[in-house]
């Protein structure tokens, strides 16, 4: 039902992207926003990964510097039949983690020392499961593909606003009406297209999540690392964090600020808790 969810939420943000290239310039206006699109689309499959982990300071590490880790890793993702991936840490306070790469043969996991110091094993096992059930279903992609026509929406939407101010045209009523619409467009599609994406991503970590819980077998650590790491985020917010990339992290880097709840690309923790605690009851 997630996966079926997720097809229909991007089809739709796709008719919104077609929509609003035709709005602003006809045919050609759609074929140039959507050549654009598969430009933007291009550079983040191939380079996304690199950028996150360079964004977040996040080093590559071996055994020999974090054992436990990295046995973790290993093990959960024999289990889950993927390819071990790179295993990196970010020397951050905040207690987070997150999965990068464009399949699970060039994926990486990234840790927080905040959240080595937070969890113990069975929780920390959560955690890494619930990030390779990531890169199992390639959520980077749907993740890095909704983030680009998000994007590409906002700036097309942009220039019609700013070519309805300063365009020229008559000054008959029609042209006016015109003007109002191409500025109800530039404030309406961005937010829309947000929303989307905001239901994709929440979509995709309800499903990690589950997936989480089958490759660890412990729902209930699961629940239970995502209660720490919840509180502890309250705390201790990741600074520099940044709202492109906030829907890569297990739970919503940017919760510790207000407004930021509202307009969350994680769905609510109880929630997922509550989620958890049914499948450990064998009720889901």
């Amino acid at each position: 039902m997630n996966g079926f969810k997720t097809a229909i939420l991007m089809t739709v943000m796709m008719v919104l992207f077609i929509i609003v290239g035709r709005l602003i310039g006809g045919e050609s206006g759609m074929m140039i926003a959507f050549v654009f699109s598969l430009v933007m689309n291009f550079g983040s499959y191939w380079f996304s990964d690199k950028i996150v982990l360079a964004m977040y300071r996040a080093q590559e590490v071996t055994r020999e510097q974090y054992p436990q880790l990295f046995d973790i890793v290993e093990n959960l993702s024999m289990k889950a039949g993927l390819p071990m991936p790179r295993v990196y840490v970010m020397d951050n306070p905040s207690s987070n983690a997150f999965a990068t790469g464009r399949n699970p043969e060039h994926s990486a996991v990234a840790v927080t020392t905040g959240i080595l110091n937070l969890l113990n094993k069975e929780e920390l096992e959560g955690v890494i499961s619930h990030e390779l059930t990531h890169v199992k279903h390639r959520d980077i992609l749907v993740g890095t593909i909704a983030a680009t026509l998000v994007g590409t929406i906002t700036i097309i939407a942009r220039m019609a606003g700013w070519a309805a101010m300063f365009g020229g045209g008559g000054r008959g009523g029609r042209d006016r009406d015109n003007i109002f619409s191409d500025l109800a467009l530039m404030i309406l599609a961005p937010i829309a297209a947000m929303l989307i994406q905001m239901a994709i991503s929440r979509s995709r970590e309800y499903m990690a999540d589950e997936g989480g819980a089958q490759i660890s077998g412990k729902p209930l650590s699961l629940a239970s690392a995502l209660n720490k790491l919840s509180q502890a985020n309250q705390r201790i917010p990741m600074t520099n964090a940044g709202t492109s990339s906030a829907h890569m992290f297990i739970v919503n880097p940017l919760s510790g600020k207000a407004l930021m709840k509202l307009f969350s690309t994680h769905p609510p923790i109880e929630e997922r808790i509550a989620r958890l605690q049914e499948i450990a009851a064998g009720r889901r």
